[in-house]
């Protein structure tokens, strides 16, 4: 399978069909924070998509948004548009970069992604996070990094040295998703990715497919993909939800009908929506959780 289009993932910010319902808050960004160390390899930024809430002391949801390119192009502007949304949805939405194969090569990358649910962490006081409800949201190569992330346990090796409790999400949504890269053909982009062929290096292809590291335990998963996608094909969705579904693990899977790699991130705005939807019905805070017991029907935070 031919993997070099997925450079084009996410190629530009666009309108994406966002639909405007629920009403959206009003929103503020801090551009270009650094959640990277001085002494970190390359210097790493982010955008901090803010909602402007009625109440300045309430807690709110945060999203780690993670772009696609094929582990070595675009940055965190194509995102941009899902942030924006995140945020006037109720989110704290941080959008970020990270470094690209092949300079740096697996698992930089998740280090990256590791590293910023760290700065979440130390910044949640400030930016008035609530730490139990940080999802993850990502297409393409960014899914794909988010979803391994998330499917990590303690006693898996790459949750050290950089992950931990910190590191875990409460929630994940993720288009256009490689969840196997053994399902892929050798190709210029995996093998800048990982550092050679599946021949050379098969424990480093499972090691970096989220489907092949899920265990037991992962938070509730919200995916989306083309129904004709023919970068990712759709059996990486079908067959990681069916992994999902043998555990027990809270998911949902929408196909988006006639719609290849690039159009189903182009027109991602229902599954957003969507997506965002059913991880707020998993992951309700407390309060709204006891309201929702009770009979009373619970709102979206």
């Amino acid at each position: 399978m031919p993997l070099y289009l997925l450079l084009m993932a996410g190629c530009a910010t666009y309108p994406l069909g966002l639909d405007e319902t629920p009403a959206a808050l009003d929103t503020q960004r801090l551009d270009a924070l650094t959640y990277s160390p001085s002494d970190w390899p390359e210097p790493l930024q982010a955008d901090v998509h803010l909602p402007i809430t009625p109440d300045a002391s309430r807690l709110r949801p945060a999203a780690l948004v993670v772009h696609g390119g094929g582990w070595q192009r675009r940055d965190r502007n194509d995102m941009d548009t899902i942030a924006t949304r995140l945020a006037q949805r109720g989110y704290v939405a941080i959008n970020i970069d990270y470094r690209f194969a092949p300079t740096f090569r697996f698992p930089a990358q998740l280090h990256d992604l590791q590293l910023a649910m760290h700065w979440i962490h130390d910044h949640a006081e400030r930016l008035r996070i609530d730490t139990d409800r940080i999802i993850g949201v990502g297409y393409s190569s960014g899914a794909h990094l988010i979803s391994l992330m998330a499917v990590l346990g303690a006693d898996n090796p790459l949750d050290s040295p950089y992950g931990g409790a910190e590191t875990r999400l409460a929630g994940v949504l993720a288009g256009g998703t490689p969840t196997d890269l053994l399902k892929f053909d050798d190709g210029r982009l995996l093998t800048d990715f990982i550092g050679g062929s599946q021949a050379e290096h098969p424990d480093r292809y499972r090691q970096a497919s989220p489907l092949r590291q899920l265990g037991k335990m992962a938070p509730p998963f919200f995916l989306f993909h083309g129904s004709l996608d023919g970068l990712v094909p759709v059996a990486h969705a079908k067959d990681f939800q069916a992994a999902l579904r043998d555990r027990g693990i809270p998911n949902e899977l929408t196909l988006l009908r006639l719609r290849g790699h690039f159009t189903a991130f182009l027109t991602a705005g229902p599954a957003i929506e969507s997506g965002l939807d059913f991880l707020e019905r998993q992951i309700a805070p407390p309060a709204t959780t006891a309201k929702a017991a009770s009979g009373i029907m619970a709102h979206h935070p």
